[in-house]
Formats: C-alpha cells, sequence, structure tokens
C-alpha cells in the first residue's frame, strides 16, 4: 500500500480511547494509546481493539504520545506488550508513563523522552512537537511530514494566553508549517458547537481564590481532574491567600503532583499535607483538594461523602468548590454525589453559578484561528462524536478549507498521492476491557452471560434419577426470589414440576435434560417474567 493514508481505531465517532495510525510507504507510526471508562458488569477500563495490527508489528516505527491524558495513554499498561516498540513523548507525559509501567512486568519498555519543541525521525515519517495549551501540561500537536506531504495532528489543545502552567501555544511554528504547506489538519472536534473561546486559566485561578474567600471559617474542598496541574496550583495559591494548608488527597493526584515536580512545575508551591495530617488541623485552616467532580463510586470526594474515608469526614456548614465542568454522560453520577453532600448539611458551589472553570478544548473562535496558522487542504475531524465531527466539517469547510472528510473508528482514508478519500470503512475495531486481571472483548461470551445472569437472575437443577423416578433433587435459585418463604414457595412448586416430568418416558438423557430446563423457564417467565440463566445436571443411578 504506497502513499500516505490515515487510520483511527479509537477516538472517532466517540470522545476517549484515542489512537490514531499513520501509513506511509509500507510504515505504520501510532500516536497516542489511551483508554475510555466504564462501570458495567465487573469492569472499569476500556481499551481499542488493535488485531488490526498483529499482522503488521515489524512495520510499526513507533508509538507517539500527545500528551498525558488517560484518553491518550492509558492503554499503555495493557496494550504496550502486544505492539513493543519504542514510545514517545515529552517529559512530563514520560513520567506520567513511567509510573504506569511500574505496575507492569515491562517496567523497563523502552521510553524515549522528546525535549519541547523536539523533532524525532521515525522510518518515512519525520515529527515535530509543538507546543500548545490543554488542561494538562505538555500538550503537543505533532507536525509529521512525509514524502507526500505533512499532516498537523492537533491531539487535545485550546488557545490560552495565560496557561499559568507550562508555555502558551507555540503560534509561531504553526504558522511556519502553514507557510510551507500543509496537507491534512487532524483536529480536536469536542466544543465545536460552542461559540467564542474556551477562557484562560489566569482568569478562573482569580475566581477561584474569590470564592474560597466568601468562606473564612469553613472547611473548604476543591474538587477537580487529577490532570490539571494550573487548578491544582490555583487552589493551592488560592490556600496560601487565605491562610489554610492545603491537603492533598488520592492517589492519582499525589501521582500528578509527583510528576509535576519533576518536570520542574509547581516550584513555588510547599509540599502538600497527606489526609492523615488534615485531622489535626482546624476547619478554617484546612483546604482539601480530590477528585471525584465527575462523581466516580470510588473517587476520594465520593469515599468521604458515604463515610467510608479512613481519616476526612465533612460536617455541616462544610463547602465543596466542584472546579469542573460535568462530563456529558456523567449527570446521574454527579447529581447523586451533590444530593448526598446537601443532606449532610455540605454547602455545593459547581462551574453553573461561579466561573470556576475553563474548558480544555477549543471553541469555533479558537477552531477558526487554528485553521488561519495552518491553511490546511484537508480537515480531517476527530475527538468527537458523530455529531461534532459532522458540525466540525461545516465550520471548516465554511472556512475555506477545501476538503474534509469525516471518519469513523475503522475508516482508512488515503491522504496522498491524488485526491483524499475513504477507501474503506471495513477495517476491524473493536473494544476489550479489563475484566479482574484479563483484557477481553466487550463482544465477549463471558459479559454476555454476566448481562443475562444480572438480568434475569439463575436457576441449578442437580437431579439423580432411576427408572422409578427422581431420587434426590437440589434447586439453586440466585437473583429470582427473596431468600427465605418466596425462594420455598418457588422449590416447591418446581420440585412438583419436575417429580411428574420425570414420570414419562423419554428418548435420550438429553432431551430429558431439555425438557428439565425448559420446564424451569416457562414456569419462572409464567410467575416472573423472567427466564433465568438455566443449568441442569442429570444424574442416572
Amino acid at each position: 500500500m504506497n502513499g500516505l493514508y490515515f487510520l483511527p481505531l479509537g477516538g472517532s465517532d466517540e470522545i476517549g480511547m484515542n489512537l490514531n495510525l499513520y501509513h506511509c510507504d509500507g510504515k505504520w507510526l501510532i500516536v497516542d494509546l489511551g483508554i475510555t471508562f466504564t462501570d458495567t458488569l465487573g469492569t472499569e477500563i476500556v481499551t481499542p481493539d488493535i488485531r488490526f495490527l498483529e499482522d503488521k508489528l515489524d512495520d510499526i516505527v513507533g508509538i507517539v504520545l500527545t500528551h498525558g491524558h488517560e484518553d491518550h495513554i492509558g492503554a499503555i499498561p495493557y496494550l504496550w506488550d502486544r505492539i513493543r516498540v519504542p514510545m514517545y513523548a515529552t517529559k512530563f507525559t514520560c513520567e506520567l508513563i513511567k509510573n504506569k509501567l511500574k505496575e507492569t512486568s515491562f517496567a523497563n519498555a523502552p521510553l524515549r523522552e522528546v525535549p519541547l519543541s523536539g523533532k524525532v525521525s521515525l522510518g518515512p515519517f519525520g515529527v515535530e512537537f509543538i507546543t500548545l495549551t490543554h488542561s494538562i501540561p505538555e500538550p503537543n500537536a505533532l507536525a509529521i511530514t512525509t514524502p507526500h506531504g505533512v499532516i498537523m495532528h492537533t491531539g487535545d489543545w485550546k488557545i490560552d494566553p495565560e496557561p499559568l502552567v507550562g508555555k502558551a501555544t507555540d503560534d509561531n511554528s504553526l504558522k511556519r508549517y502553514g507557510d510551507k504547506g500543509i496537507l491534512a489538519l487532524v483536529c480536536d472536534s469536542t466544543n465545536v458547537f460552542q461559540d467564542g473561546v474556551s477562557g484562560s486559566e489566569g482568569d478562573m485561578r482569580n475566581n477561584l481564590i474569590d470564592v474560597v474567600k466568601r468562606y473564612p471559617r469553613q472547611r473548604v474542598t476543591v474538587a477537580c481532574f487529577a490532570s490539571n496541574v494550573a487548578r491544582l496550583e490555583s487552589a493551592a495559591i488560592a490556600a496560601q491567600e487565605t491562610g489554610r494548608q492545603v491537603v492533598l488527597i488520592g492517589r492519582s493526584l499525589i501521582k500528578m503532583e509527583q510528576a509535576a515536580r519533576a518536570s520542574g512545575y509547581l516550584k513555588n508551591i510547599p509540599a502538600f499535607l497527606s489526609d492523615k495530617d488534615a485531622k489535626d488541623l482546624p476547619a478554617e485552616k484546612t483546604l482539601l483538594i480530590c477528585t471525584g467532580s465527575q462523581g466516580e463510586s470510588k473517587s476520594v470526594l465520593s469515599r468521604i461523602t458515604n463515610g467510608a474515608h479512613p481519616n476526612i469526614r465533612f460536617d455541616a456548614g462544610d463547602v465543596v468548590i466542584f472546579s469542573a465542568r460535568t462530563i456529558p454522560g456523567n449527570e446521574r453520577h454527579v447529581g447523586a454525589i451533590q444530593n448526598k453532600l446537601t443532606r449532610q448539611g455540605v454547602l455545593i458551589v459547581t462551574a453553573n453559578e461561579e466561573d470556576i472553570h475553563v474548558s480544555g478544548h477549543p471553541y469555533r473562535d479558537e477552531l477558526k484561528q487554528m485553521y488561519t496558522w495552518t491553511r490546511p487542504q484537508i480537515l480531517i475531524p476527530v475527538h468527537g462524536e458523530a455529531r461534532h465531527l459532522y458540525e466540525h466539517r461545516r465550520l471548516g469547510l465554511s472556512c475555506g478549507i477545501p476538503t474534509s472528510l469525516i471518519p469513523n473508528n475503522g475508516t482508512l482514508i488515503k491522504l496522498a498521492p491524488g485526491a483524499a478519500e475513504i477507501i474503506d470503512n471495513t477495517i476491524p475495531v473493536g473494544r476489550l476491557t479489563r475484566d479482574g486481571d484479563r483484557m477481553i472483548s466487550t463482544q465477549s461470551l463471558i459479559l454476555k452471560q454476566r448481562a443475562k445472569l444480572s438480568i434475569n437472575g439463575s436457576i441449578f437443577a442437580s437431579i439423580a434419577f432411576g427408572k422409578k423416578g427422581i431420587k434426590d433433587l437440589q434447586l439453586s435459585i440466585h437473583g429470582i426470589t427473596d431468600p427465605g418463604k418466596d425462594t420455598e414457595i418457588l422449590t416447591n412448586e418446581l420440585c412438583d414440576i419436575l417429580f411428574d416430568l420425570f414420570k414419562e418416558d423419554h428418548a435420550s438423557q438429553e432431551s430429558l435434560r431439555e425438557k428439565v430446563y425448559q420446564a424451569i423457564r416457562k414456569h419462572c417467565h409464567l410467575l416472573f417474567g423472567k427466564k433465568p440463566v438455566t443449568d441442569v445436571h442429570l444424574i442416572a443411578l
């Protein structure tokens, strides 16, 4: 396959789980290897299915990571050992990846640190890291130079003139590539429906400080995304200005702080206290920073709210500031935790009432500015659901970009030579999920059976029988009736049905098993409208 191609295996027609492939003259470059999250049937982490790459491993030149968010690097601990090629990232992202690798059997996987604005050469791909701004340190666009043209892959970004942590957007490099000529812009679509600009962390910091100052006698908690180091620093400065000690709670936040300090950030912020230290602090001298702004059931904020944290509890009059936007789909979880806090007498402050959050993704005016800087011939919208991608295409075309193509996961797009076009929509894609200590397909029979069990309950029947009928019958009933009298009634009814059934003649033991199976399910469906998962074990005496 000659020429230049783009193929997403994750992150198109969805937000999260980014995995993008570029193909040039027989070689493949991977950009990002991310996860998304679920709370379904005992699983939490979902990664792209990479079976498409399994027969191409010798042709993969490397993995380049745009930044350190979980939806861009989170799949490395679960998928890297199936690819086993070098990874390239800037320092802060490398620090986060190193922490992840410590918990794997491949802690010494080749991880190459690239300086800010650095370059790497990987087969036919020349990759330059271009500094952008986002809600995490060191986000990078990738200027990917090939014999067939230049691709500008933005990753996640915004335009922030005062990002507080890290450098501002390197617009000069974007303009430089725009002047040389960019074939394709592969661009973040998350906030394409939002007019104007996303706002600055600098303005948000002042607003957060003002909010904290309004509660001089209460304990204040700031719930935010762990990866937003600028927000972490802002909360710490708010504490300094109000005479409070900062208590950092939660494993993910602590890891993020360690990576930030190792990368030269948070230089003027004193060391944070631990949750154990918080027990001895007066409420008015305390500012807690924790995760849980999205209502995650295992987050620190949820554990404190539910009284499950060993060292921290909320009292009536405490203040919890949600310094984050509720991600679509999380409304129910966020509402649940805010209701619990309200019942406990805790005052809640959210970004709906106060300007205490700014997005990390570009609004429409920022997208237009990116088009002006880069002047691409082709726009490929990614990092969005279908409605985001189609609107992004409309915006790009209205701004004068000649061509725009919309990918789904598994869409192979030819970028050059010749006119850009979709040449295949059937590349195998899918999702893997971490189930205990293993990775399985989200379409696995394991999860389908588990779903049936959770919906319909189960009955296990063990029957010993002879020529004159049943000698012994044991029924185990789960998830259909309440233990006690109701289960006893159902057991007796099923026993009567099965004893009568065994008085009949049957062609074979297999046909007998099938009649038992059908009899149990039919009776439960008649009583409850449910057909339980049913296992029948027959023992012929």
